[in-house]
Formats: C-alpha cells, structure tokens, sequence
C-alpha cells in the first residue's frame, strides 16, 4: 500500500519540472539603450476654416429659415469662388430655445439657430479672400482655421527616419565611449510623431477686417513634425 502512495506523489511532480524546464533564461547580451528624435519643418499647403451663422427668431421654424438664408449665400459663394462641394461639410447645428432672467423670474427669448460649416482651402494664399467672401456673403461667425500640409504623411515618415538615424548615431557614440561597438539593432520602439499647434490671427479681427471689404492678411508660417523613438543596440 505504500509503494503506490509514493508513485502518485512522483507523478504529481514531473509536470511541475517540466514547466520549470521550459522557461527561457534571460539574455546576458550587454546592451545600449537611446532615444532619438527627428524634425521636419514645412510651409502648410492646405487649411481649414470654419464657418458659421446664427439667427433668432419667435418660433424655431422660422429661426431655422432665417438661418438657411444666411448659410445658402455663403456656400454659394464659396463653390462659385472655385471652393468644391466635396470640401464643405457641416460640423454643427442645433436650434435651441433662449431664456432672460428678470427680477428672478424666467423670460423667454426666442428661439436662435446655429449653423456651422468647414471648409477645406487648397490654395493657402486665397485664405484671406475666402473668409472675406464667406463674412460678406451672411457668415456671423469665424470660429477657427487650421494649417497642415498636403503630404502630411510622407513628412511624418521622414520625421521618423531621421529619428531611427539620430538614434544610431547615439548608440554608436555610447558604445565607442564604452570602448565597444554596436553589434546589431534589438528592437525600435515608436514614441510617436507631434505636429504642435501654429500661432493663428486672432479671427474676430479677420471678421471685422473682411467685413470692412478688406481681405485679412493670413500667415501660414511653418509648421514643425516632431518623432521620437527608442533604439535598443547589442553591443560586440
């Protein structure tokens, strides 16, 4: 009767050494490890404005129709100014009900519609030009414009090469001061690719100068795409 209890707890034990067989040892390679970051710079090519209108009136049907013939003039306007269809989209709209406090009691407004409009502007230097024409044509408001270039993708992967590059050139200097010399490349990791935020004219002032019937004068600048990776080197 003992010999089998003793059999069973042998058993019991060869799984449990096999796993343990089966783990990797970890790596005794000596390594270097970098972070490198690449730049890009570049004149934008293509920008977005944003467009809107808004109107008030007793009942939301005709706060809703006021609107349209302050909005249908602008898109108008904007096709026939060689803007395409494709590249106007509506971003909002909404018609809600406005409310006055008066001796602490709640009065009534009216209703007010709100309409707002992106478009995509191909030819950066005709920036100016489509905001005068969208103010004077009805627009209320011009709440936001955004640069960026055309081949925004190719930028970024330059950006990234070029980082890779730094990298390299890093682990080569850490490993000659070492005395050693990188063997190879064990792994790349991407820490991503950033594109700050262009300073922009304050646009109340490009409204007010466009509807003076005078295009504002809009800058592009230069805008910066930024990568950063880490590089991890075996070193001979």
């Amino acid at each position: 009767m003992v010999r089998p209890a003793i059999l069973m707890f042998l058993l019991w034990l060869v799984p449990s050494v096999t796993t343990a067989q089966q783990v990797p040892a970890p790596s005794a390679e000596p390594v270097v490890v970098v972070i490198g970051e690449g730049l890009v710079t570049a004149v934008p090519d293509r920008a977005w404005i944003t467009i809107g209108a808004e109107s008030r009136a007793a009942s939301p049907r005709e706060a809703q129709s006021r609107n349209t013939e302050l909005m249908r003039p602008v898109q108008d306007k904007l096709r026939a100014a060689g803007i395409p269809a494709d590249a106007i989209r509506t971003t909002g709209y909404d018609v809600q009900y406005e409310w006055d406090f008066v001796n602490g009691k709640r009065v009534g407004r009216g209703y007010v519609a709100r309409n707002a409009i992106e478009v995509r502007i191909d030819t950066i230097d005709r920036v100016g030009e489509y905001l005068e024409i969208a103010v004077g044509s009805g627009a209320t408001s011009l709440n936001g414009i955004r640069f960026d270039m055309k081949d925004h993708a190719k930028l970024e992967r330059e950006a990234l090469r070029m980082a890779v590059s730094d990298a390299r050139a890093k682990a080569d200097a850490a490993a000659a001061g070492a005395g050693r010399s990188i063997d190879r490349i064990l792994r790349v990791d991407e820490q991503g690719t950033v594109s700050p935020p262009m300073p922009v004219p304050y646009l109340r002032q490009a409204a007010q100068s466009a509807a003076a019937d005078a295009a504002p004068p809009i800058a592009a600048g230069q805008m910066e795409i930024r990568a950063r990776v880490t590089v991890t080197a075996v070193l001979k």
